[in-house]
């Protein structure tokens, strides 16, 4: 198969990153991996063993925080997939150190290897939905679109530190890339769900685990969108590839309560001790919000559902021995 070209994936052994590796090299793309430790094989042998990988993977080590570590890797590239970060928020001490200095400074340091790269042609920046839906004014017979941005101020006030972290990490790099002239695209994935490619368990996948094997009693009162994790590296190619694009594509298939979610779990698997309340019972349930995916299904994307998705979550989870 003749090569596609070259491109740089960050963070490459993560979920989405994962699956973002395996179908660029499917489609005869020469696929610059970062991650943070080579030498560790067992973080990266999924990879290592992709079709393709022999002949068009690269393996490199960089570090989103030391300066310059990208700028060798992405010298020749005609195209970057940022999809490195923090992704979790709980057990958060040092919200600045943990989550928002890698996520902003990572995300600066990557654009700058970019912007000294006269290759690259396109960056395509994995940001994510909670860099767009919270917002005071979302309520119910709202559409949620891509003109949205997540309210810095109530992300602090409510503690989500990851959603501040994207947030935060998004708006830094749309500054840089206009000042710079850098073609850029961000993807805004909701909950992503479905197999795993990688031996470890993802923030995600960890939830659909807690809801089927019992280890909680209540579930979150809370809506969110879900996306399977392949229609989600599908977005990431299909925004690279069409000379078109632009801006933001929000990146889910449905909103669903974490109830409806639970339903349809109990409903495929009786047997799993699912819970059937919200931590919260003293508070009405959050409705479910309206959101457009518009964007992306203009490109071409048609979104799994997300039944297909669980039974998928659930026997990948099986299959890795988490459940």
């Amino acid at each position: 198969m003749a090569a596609a070209g070259t491109v740089c994936v960050t963070g490459a052994s993560g979920f989405i990153a994962s699956w973002l590796v395996k179908l660029l090299l499917e489609r005869g793309y020469v696929v610059r991996a970062t991650v943070r430790d080579v030498a560790k094989y067992e973080k990266t042998a999924h990879l290592r063993q992709l079709p393709g990988a022999n002949e068009r993977l690269q393996l490199f080590e960089a570090e989103l925080l030391v300066e310059g570590s990208f700028d060798v890797i992405v010298k020749g590239c005609d195209g970057v997939f940022h999809t490195a970060s923090p992704v979790f928020n709980r057990n958060v001490t040092d919200p600045q150190a943990q989550l928002i200095d890698p996520a902003v400074k990572g995300t600066l340091n990557i654009l700058r290897a970019c912007a000294n790269a006269t290759s690259v042609k396109k960056v395509v920046v994995t940001s994510s939905a909670a860099a767009v839906v919270y917002n005071r004014l979302r309520k119910v017979g709202v559409v949620v679109d891509e003109t949205w941005f997540s309210d810095p101020d109530f992300l602090t006030e409510v503690q989500n530190w990851y959603a501040l972290s994207k947030t935060l990490a998004e708006q830094a790099a749309w500054k840089f890339a206009k000042k710079n002239g850098i073609n850029m695209v961000t993807i805004h994935p909701a909950m992503v769900i479905g197999a795993l490619l990688q031996p470890t368990l993802n923030a995600s996948a960890e939830v659909i685990l807690q809801l089927v094997k019992g280890s909680i009693e209540t579930y979150p009162n809370a809506s969110l969108g879900w996306v399977g994790v392949k229609d989600t590296a599908e977005a990431h190619i299909l925004a690279y590839e069409e000379p078109t694009t632009s801006g933001r594509y929000l990146c889910l298939g449905r909103i669903f309560h974490y109830g409806d979610i639970a339903n349809i779990l109990k409903n495929i698997y009786p047997d799993y001790p699912i819970p059937i309340k919200y931590n919260d019972e003293s508070s009405p349930r959050v409705p479910v919000y309206q959101a457009s995916n518009e964007r992306l299904q203009k490109l071409g994307l048609k979104f799994q559902q997300v039944e297909e998705l669980l039974v998928e979550t659930i026997g990948s989870l099986k299959e890795h021995k988490f459940l």
